[in-house]
């Protein structure tokens, strides 16, 4: 029986050194009689509860689907929109205390379970403030959806009682289509002041401006002054009384 109690010890010691219950690679252990085996697996359920009670899921990592994904950098973002195509994609600005995206958090899911084409993107507002703030983002939760060449098509704030702005979005933007020209994702001033901010690590070139040319008129010459117009002595007269 001590050299039992010895080997149980041995088992459950090694337990607490992990931190996943499908790590754990057990090795075989002969005991004695059939009590022994049932303090074993008494002992290896418990040892297993506690260590799941200590990873419990976070309320924002729950009913995930296939085509949502928590954004970790300003580059993952830009690059996201980026290689989109004509996809509409959803921009989740969210905050693990805020109590109404965690409320919101449920029906978001169902939302991208029933539109399987559309992309959800989380931004964790606390753990990238400084690329929300260069954003513009001051409200959570807060929603910003993009497609192809249209870049941003809309932006709102909503709950679970204001759901609907949600819904009509997905019902609006969301149907197929073809854009002309390339997917735009962010607008141009929000790359710079992505740019700008030293703390994201995000390096961007702003696109040319380019320069307009002054129409000519086919029988001037540049080079000759152009003649003011001649005014009559009515006009000046006109001009006169107006003055007066």
């Amino acid at each position: 029986m001590t050299e039992v109690i010895s080997k149980t010890s041995l088992f459950l010691g090694a337990c607490g050194n992990h931190h996943r219950v499908d790590d754990f690679s057990f090795s075989p252990i002969v005991f004695g009689d059939s009590q022994d085996e049932s303090f074993r697996r008494s002992s290896a359920i418990t040892a297993q509860t506690t260590l799941r009670i200590g990873t419990a899921q976070k309320w924002w990592e729950k009913g995930l689907k296939d085509n949502m994904r928590e954004i970790s950098s300003a580059q993952e973002l830009v690059d996201s929109l980026t290689n989109a195509g004509d996809k509409l994609v959803v921009v989740d600005f969210f905050s693990p205390g805020c109590g109404g995206c965690k409320a919101l958090h449920p029906k978001i899911c169902q939302f991208a379970e029933m539109n399987p084409d559309v992309q959800f993107l989380q931004v964790n507002y606390e753990e990238h403030k400084s690329m929300c703030y260069s954003l513009g983002v001051h409200v959570l939760p807060f929603f910003r959806f993009y497609r192809g060449s249209q870049g941003r098509v809309c932006s709102f704030s909503c709950t679970n009682a204001t759901i609907k702005k949600f819904r009509d979005a997905l019902a609006k933007h969301g149907p197929d289509r073809c854009s002309l020209g390339p997917t735009k994702g962010l607008e141009e001033k929000e790359l710079v002041a992505l740019a700008a901010n030293k703390e994201l690590n995000f390096t961007y070139t702003p696109k040319p401006v380019p320069v307009e040319k002054e129409a000519a008129t086919p029988d001037s010459n540049p080079s000759l002054p152009v003649p003011l117009p001649s005014m009559s002595s009515n006009d000046e007269k006109t001009l006169v009384s107006a003055g007066r």
